[in-house]
């Protein structure tokens, strides 16, 4: 994973990635009663929403505040704390679920991911999947590259956001048949007042590591008075968000 989780300021400021992750629950064709992973599971509020629908759920993230979190707000549920590239199951699943996950694993370490994944499914299980896709977020990332570039640096891009057309034989090579696949715009709209900077605070930390405050404070409002005109509305700041969505299941071997 790229990122260290401020859980609690998380749970506060970014309901939304929840919120619409419900909707892709709705991709989930098991039955009742299966074996589903929540895979990055975060604080557990989908692993809380996928038991509601009467799966047999265990919550999966590498992030150990945000299962603390998860087991303290939902203590009837079982969490695990392991890496999504590593986690190992006794029992095989019926179907993994994971929402805004992907995007954090290096795509050099996306073959490794999805590997795992159709090894901790069984035969005909299914992976059902949103995270960010091509062209995520482009205005900030592009505008904060001009910024770092402006004052002589260099701006990491540490996210991966691939087309279906890169993502779906990934998802061929270790044996998951794609059933369903989307790449669509989710303009976001941010909770807080200061939603642009509270967004790149909670989402966009690796560029500005070992960096003085005062120069990522000087990036921070350059970012906001460049991006004023393209991304505020009515007063909210709306990040370009762009998702993409997968049904796959494990063929039989």
């Amino acid at each position: 994973m790229n990122i260290t989780w401020d859980a609690d300021g998380y749970k506060e400021r970014f309901s939304f990635v929840p919120r619409y992750g419900e909707d892709v629950m709705n991709l989930l064709t098991v039955k009742e009663g299966s074996r589903v992973i929540d895979l990055g599971c975060g604080n557990g509020v989908l692993s809380k929403t996928l038991s509601e629908k009467g799966y047999a759920v265990t919550g999966v993230d590498a992030s150990e505040s945000m299962i603390a979190l998860a087991r303290k707000t939902y203590p009837q549920l079982r969490f695990l704390v392991s890496d999504a590239m590593e986690f190992q199951l006794e029992e095989k699943a019926d179907a993994i679920f994971s929402n805004a996950v992907f995007h954090w694993i290096d795509g050099k370490n996306q073959d490794r991911l999805v590997g795992n994944v159709a090894a901790q499914l069984k035969p005909g299980g299914e992976l059902v999947c949103e995270f960010g896709g091509y062209g995520c977020a482009e205005a900030v990332h592009s505008t904060l590259e001009k910024c770092f570039e402006e004052r002589g640096l260099q701006y990491p891009r540490t996210f991966y956001f691939p087309t279906i057309g890169e993502y779906a034989p990934i998802l061929e090579r270790h044996g998951l048949r794609v059933e369903y696949a989307l790449l669509f715009d989710r303009p976001t709209v941010q909770q807080s007042e200061d939603g642009l900077t509270d967004w790149i605070n909670m989402f966009v930390k690796a560029p500005f590591e070992g960096m003085e405050p005062d120069l990522k404070e000087s990036i921070l409002q350059e970012a906001n008075v460049k991006l004023e005109s393209v991304l505020h509305r009515n007063g909210k700041w709306i990040i370009d968000y762009v998702r993409i969505r997968f049904r796959a299941r494990k063929t039989a071997v």
